[in-house]
């Protein structure tokens, strides 16, 4: 199996698609999170997203293979950072809105840019860096209200608390996305999938000395509709990951703060002020630069294979 990267434009469709899905499951989570402990909602979404993965791998008819590993230790490793992340993340939507828990959370891409260059040697060029570092400018914009704790009207405590878990999450979620990429390089994508949620109900029972609930058949329900969004999304993003470099795929995380930002507004009624829109502008413009760079160098690949084929 050629370990390279072929289609990136079909991995950052599959991206996008899958971190539309997964802001909904958050929304869904969230409008528990009041009641619900984060390592029981890490549960829910894990143990109810193998049920999808099943289907899947039953539609495949690759049930009987699908779930066979060669590295246990690979999946061990890539669920227990995964698993740490949901569980800060989930944690954090208790304390801060929707949105900026997402904005906040794009410190992943930024830094699996980096893991990605420092762990598996991928090229990472000047034109892909500065779309980052531009998305990345925009997430500070976002945040400039809600963490200038030196200025008047600073984030209280509690927000700044929920900063520092989304913050975390951010830092295992990159580098379970770096172990994601390695284990594609030899593993079949339903075997990754399977395991990671396997693992994740598995560490998440660790949580339940920590004070789980019982929840209220309306939280059961929105719990459990995380869990099967989440099985859906987690087949769609390690998919992601077999078409394009993890440099290339990380940016389009950028592309959830118009959905964040859409879902906090209707739902949640959490308001988007001036300052968390023109930060928002900015990081679409580092996701929409990063699709026509990648357009370009594709068009300028098929040219380069066109002149070498003997009719070219």
């Amino acid at each position: 199996m050629d370990p390279r990267p072929a289609r990136p434009l079909r991995g950052i469709a599959l991206k996008l698609v899958s971190v539309l899905i997964f802001i909904v499951m958050q929304a869904l989570i969230k409008a528990t999170s009041a009641h619900v402990p984060g390592g029981q909602a890490v549960f829910f979404r894990s143990f109810f997203a193998i049920p999808v993965i099943v289907v899947w791998l039953l539609w495949r008819k690759e049930l009987s293979t699908g779930l066979r590993t060669a590295d246990p230790f690979g999946h061990f490793w890539r669920g227990l950072l995964g698993t740490v992340s949901m569980g800060l993340g989930f944690s954090a939507l208790g304390y801060l809105p929707l949105p900026e828990v997402t904005a906040i959370g794009y410190a992943a891409p930024l830094l699996t840019v980096v893991f990605a260059a420092m762990f598996l040697g991928e090229e990472v060029r000047a034109f892909r860096i500065t779309a980052v570092a531009l998305g990345l400018v925009g997430v500070l914009i976002v945040l400039s209200p809600r963490l200038s704790l030196l200025t008047e009207g600073a984030a209280s405590y509690r927000e700044a608390f929920g900063a520092a878990l989304v913050l975390g999450g951010a830092v295992f979620a990159a580098l379970a996305q770096v172990f994601v990429r390695k284990l594609v390089m030899a593993e079949k994508t339903p075997t990754i999938v399977f395991w990671f949620s396997v693992t994740a109900t598995v560490l998440s029972l660790t949580t339940i000395p920590f004070g789980w609930v019982w929840p209220a058949p309306r939280e059961a329900a929105l719990l459990i509709g995380a869990g099967l969004l989440g099985g859906v999304g987690q087949v769609l993003l390690t998919s992601s990951y077999r078409e394009a470099d993890a440099s290339v795929i990380a940016p389009f995380d950028y592309a959830s703060m118009l959905f964040a930002l859409a879902i906090g507004w209707f739902v949640f009624a959490e308001l988007p002020t001036a300052t968390m829109l023109a930060g928002a502008a900015l990081v679409v413009l580092a996701g929409c630069l990063i699709i026509w760079r990648e357009r370009q160098l594709g068009l300028k690949r098929a040219r380069q294979r066109k002149s070498m084929t003997p009719n070219g």
